[in-house]
C-alpha cells in the first residue's frame, strides 16, 4: 500500500498568500493555482485584474510542474526544434506547460504539489511562484511541522 503526502487547503491558501504578496509588491494581479501532488486543483484565487485567459494557464502550469516533478521553465530550455523533447507541450491533451511560472512543492524529500501562476511575463510568474514557496516553508518552520 503506497502513503502518499499531500497539501491540504491550509497549505494551498499559505502558498496563494506568499504568491499574492509577491504580485502586490510588483503591481501584477495574478492567477494563483494550487494543485496536489498529481495534478488535481486544490485552491484557485484570480486576483483583481487577473487575465481571463490565465486561469487555466496558471492551472496547468500547476499540473505540469506537480505531476512532471519539475520547473515548468525546465521544459522550455528543451522544448525547442531539434530537441527529443520538443512538442511535449502538446502532450496530456495540451496540459504540459513550458512557460515559466510553475513550480513543483517538495516536503521532505517529496513532490506534494505544485503552484503554478499566469497574468505576468513568464519571470514575474516565476517569481511570485516562489515567493509562494519560499512563504509556505517559513510559515512550515514556524509551526514546526515535519
Amino acid at each position: 500500500m503506497l502513503a502518499i503526502k499531500r497539501l491540504d487547503i491550509i497549505e494551498a491558501r499559505l502558498l496563494i498568500a506568499g504568491a499574492t504578496e509577491k504580485a502586490l509588491e510588483l503591481g501584477v494581479p495574478m492567477c494563483i493555482a494550487i494543485v496536489d501532488e498529481s495534478g488535481n486543483l486544490i485552491a484557485f484565487e484570480r486576483m483583481n485584474g487577473g487575465k481571463t485567459s490565465s486561469v487555466t494557464i496558471a492551472q496547468d502550469k500547476a499540473f505540469t510542474a506537480a505531476a512532471a516533478k519539475k520547473a515548468t521553465h525546465d521544459y522550455n530550455a528543451v522544448n525547442i526544434p531539434g530537441s527529443l523533447a520538443f512538442g511535449i507541450h502538446t502532450e496530456v491533451g495540451g496540459r504540459i506547460s513550458s512557460v515559466g511560472g510553475g513550480l513543483p512543492v517538495i516536503v521532505g524529500g517529496e513532490v506534494v504539489g505544485g503552484i503554478g501562476l499566469s497574468s505576468g511575463m513568464p519571470q514575474q510568474d516565476m517569481d511570485c511562484a516562489q515567493a509562494g514557496i519560499d512563504y509556505f516553508e517559513a510559515q512550515r518552520i514556524l509551526m514546526k511541522v515535519d
